[in-house]
This record gives C-alpha cells, structure tokens and sequence, in this order.
C-alpha cells in the first residue's frame, strides 16, 4: 500500500472514529455491539467493516486518537525563551481540559475490563506527559519564572478539581456556565503559577477563543 493511500485509509478511520467518540467517553462502549458503531458512524455495515475488523479494533482506533492528541504536545523543557512558558502553560491548560473531557472514569474503566493492554498503552501516554509537565514546572521555578510550589499538586489538581468543576452537579449548582469555570480556572492556575512579575509572559489575547471552542466541546456532553 502506498503513503497516498494509507493516508487516505487513516484519515477515513479518523473520520469514522470522531463520530463514536462522543457517546464512548459519555456512556463507556461496554454496551456497544458492532450494530451500534455502525449507526454511530452513519455508514453501512460493509463500509464499517472495510476499516474496522472488530469491536477491539474501534476502541483500539479511539485509544489511538487520545495518544496522537497526547503526545502532540511536547514540553520542551531546554527552550531558553521566557516567553515560551507563557506559551506552554496555555497549550497545557487547553490540553489538560481536553483530555478531563475524553478520558472519562466510565471509558477508562471499560478499557481497563476489556483490553487492559489498550489501557496500559494509554496509561503509559498519560504518564509521559506527566512527566514531560513536571520537568516543565521544575524548570519555571529554577528560572524564577514560577512559584515555588510542590509541582505535583499542579498536575492533581488538573485532575481532581478540574473534573468536579466541568461537572453538571457542580455547574447545576452553581448556576454557572463552563466557559465561565474554564475561564475562572485558568486565570486561578495563571495567578497561582506565575510569579507576579512574570504574569505579563502571558499573553491573554486569545484565550477567550480558547475557552470559546473547549467549551463548545463539553455542551454536547453535558445535556
């Protein structure tokens, strides 16, 4: 198989998977049968078949998309601009929404029951940047450019209090909308990271369209 041709098998997978995302991260894919994907996908049973072998083979489709997403992002931790941690921090606050967004509890539960070597594959990614991040934010506080805090409660806090925050009860009762959380969320991790002298690294000018195309990421998944 040539590279033109490949490209066109992968980008039509890419297509086909994007259409099943949704409801896999909302309801998990336990309960998903291969009549169901179809009807997802909005395409006939041979045409899902001429992509895709199995049930493993979507999810294993799926798990591929979150670790192309994940690993997009490299935090290049030698860089010896000042500027690029404004940059950074920004890329890791949209990518740490995102990922609180497709990485739910129920998918990777389901992943971890069914093909716990998907799940393990997944894990290794999420770890990666992980470590990637607290390299990053090592480096801001030896550079002075950071707060001297305990880089780890960073990346929990990208996690727990991220996910309770994007969450309907806490929206619901609230009475606050998710462009609003995310963009009260990142100016608390800005001010909280940032040494007040080095805030101005940070140039907000295109972080409510930012938030703007997050959120519209979360509406479908919160009604």
């Amino acid at each position: 198989m040539d590279i033109s041709l490949k490209m066109k098998t992968y980008d039509a997978k890419t297509k086909l998977l994007k259409k099943l995302i949704e409801s896999v991260i909302r309801d998990g894919f336990q309960h998903l049968r291969m009549d169901d994907i179809t009807k997802y996908m909005d395409v006939s049973r041979a045409t899902m078949y001429k992509y895709f072998s199995s049930k493993e083979d979507v999810i294993s489709g799926v798990v591929s998309i979150f670790i192309d997403y994940i690993e997009r992002l490299e935090v290049h931790c030698d860089n010896e601009e000042e500027v690029y941690f404004g940059i950074c921090f920004q890329q890791l606050f949209e990518q740490s929404v995102s990922l609180i967004e497709y990485i739910t509890d129920s998918f990777t539960k389901d992943l971890q029951t069914a093909y716990p070597d998907l799940h393990k594959t997944l894990m290794v990614a999420l770890q990666k940047r992980d470590q990637q991040s607290l390299l990053f934010y090592r480096l801001g506080k030896e550079r002075g450019i950071f707060n001297p805090i305990n880089e780890t409660f960073i990346l929990l806090q990208d996690v727990l209090l991220l996910r309770e925050i994007t969450s309907v009860k806490y929206l619901l009762s609230n009475q606050i909308t998710i462009q609003n959380v995310l963009y009260d969320y990142y100016q608390f991790k800005k001010i909280q990271l940032f040494i007040t002298d080095k805030l101005s690294l940070v140039d907000d000018s295109n972080i409510d369209s930012v938030i703007d195309r997050l959120a519209e990421k979360f509406n479908p998944m919160l009604l």
